[in-house]
C-alpha cells in the first residue's frame, strides 16, 4: 500500500489538490479529506469517491497531513490536532503566512517534521507553482515526499522559509495580477472597437503564447519584449504610456503590500 495523504480543511485549494493527485493516478483509497461542514464532506465524497473523516482520524490514518485551512482558521485546526499527531507524520502547511514554527508549537509534537508550501490556483489545471521550505526537523526525505505530491499538479522549487512571504506575494497571489491585466486589456479592446469575445480570445491566446515563450525560450523577458518593440512603432508608444503612468512602480508597491500582508497573517493580524 502506498503513502496515504489527508487534506485537512478542504476548501477550494484543498479540493484542487485532491482533484489533481487523483488525476495523476493516486489511488482514491490513499486520499482522505476533512471539512468543517458535513454537507461539504458529502459533496467531496460524491464528487471524487474519497473518504471524509475527522481531523483526528486523519492524523491517525494518513502518513502525510496537508493543512489547507485559511490562515485565520489554522490555530483552531492545530488545537484540534494537538496531542493526536504521531511523531512520524509529515505535516505540510499550505496557509499563507503560517510558519513551520507556529505549526510545530501548536501541534505540541517534539521534533515534528513540518514543511511549508505556497502553491497557487493553477493547481486546478496541473500548472501550479509550489515553493517548498523545510522546518527545523524536516529532512531530505520529507522534502522529497512533499515534492512528489506537488509535482503531480505542477512545478516545485525549494526556498528558505524566510523567503516564503515574498513567494506568497509573487506567485501565490501572482495569477490574480495576470487576470487583472487581462481584464484591463479586454476592456481596452472594447474601447478600441472590438467585440468582447474577440478581445478576450486575442488577449488570452497572446498571454498563453507569451507564457510558453518565457518558459521555453530561456530568454530574459527584456529580450523578448525588445523583439516586439520596433523603433517608432506601436509597441514602444504603448510602453511609453505605461511608464508615464508608473505601472512598473505600482507593481513593485503592490507586491510589497502583498508581502507585508503575508507577514501580518503570520502575526495573527
Amino acid at each position: 500500500m502506498g503513502q496515504r495523504i489527508a487534506v485537512l480543511g478542504t476548501g477550494k485549494m484543498g479540493e484542487a489538490l485532491v482533484s489533481g493527485v487523483l488525476r495523476a493516478g493516486k489511488p482514491v483509497d490513499e486520499v482522505l479529506v476533512t471539512t468543517r461542514r458535513a454537507e461539504r464532506a458529502a459533496e467531496l465524497t460524491a464528487r471524487y469517491g474519497v473518504a471524509a473523516v475527522s481531523n483526528r482520524e486523519a492524523a491517525k490514518e494518513a502518513d502525510t497531513l496537508i493543512l489547507t485551512a485559511k490562515p485565520q482558521d489554522m490555530g483552531a485546526l492545530l488545537a484540534e490536532l494537538a496531542g493526536h499527531v504521531p511523531a512520524d507524520r509529515l505535516v505540510i502547511s499550505g496557509a499563507a503566512g503560517i510558519t513551520t514554527g507556529f505549526v510545530s508549537q501548536h501541534l505540541g509534537v517534539e521534533g515534528a517534521a513540518v514543511v511549508r508550501v505556497m502553491t497557487n490556483t493553477p493547481v486546478l489545471v496541473d500548472e501550479a507553482m509550489s515553493a517548498i521550505s523545510a522546518g527545523p526537523h524536516a529532512g531530505e526525505e520529507h522534502l522529497a515526499r512533499t515534492e512528489e505530491i506537488f509535482r503531480l499538479v505542477g512545478k516545485t522549487i525549494r526556498v528558505p522559509e524566510a523567503q516564503q512571504d515574498a513567494v506568497t506575494a509573487l506567485s501565490g497571489s501572482g495569477p490574480a495580477y495576470f487576470y487583472f491585466l487581462v481584464e484591463a486589456m479586454v476592456d481596452a479592446g472594447i474601447l478600441l472597437g472590438l467585440p468582447r469575445a474577440t478581445a478576450h480570445e486575442l488577449i488570452v491566446q497572446s498571454a498563453v503564447g507569451a507564457g510558453v515563450m518565457l518558459r521555453d525560450s530561456g530568454e530574459h523577458p527584456v529580450k523578448l519584449r525588445e523583439a516586439v518593440t520596433s523603433p517608432a512603432g506601436t509597441t514602444i508608444a504603448a510602453i511609453r504610456e505605461l511608464e508615464r503612468h508608473g505601472v512598473r512602480a505600482a507593481l513593485l508597491e503592490a507586491l510589497e503590500a502583498a508581502r507585508n500582508r503575508s507577514q501580518e497573517l503570520a502575526s495573527g493580524s
